[in-house]
């Protein structure tokens, strides 16, 4: 048998174009969203939710 080798937690640099910007945008929002209906049953996952949009606001604004 031969080895095989996989890049487990291996992320994919995220382009700089319409595309790339568009998904980020999806996720921030998306990260939002979830941070907002985490806000009345869970603090941490709100919390959580938050750092992860804050994080994706700033790649957008560093591609813009």
């Amino acid at each position: 048998m031969e080895n095989q080798y996989c890049k487990v937690g291996a992320i994919t640099p995220v382009a700089e174009d319409h595309q790339g910007i568009h998904m980020l945008e999806y996720q921030y929002n998306n990260f939002v969203r979830k941070a907002a209906e985490a806000a009345q049953s869970d603090a941490n996952l709100r919390e959580f939710f938050e750092l992860k949009a804050k994080k994706i606001q700033r790649m957008l604004q560093s591609l813009i």
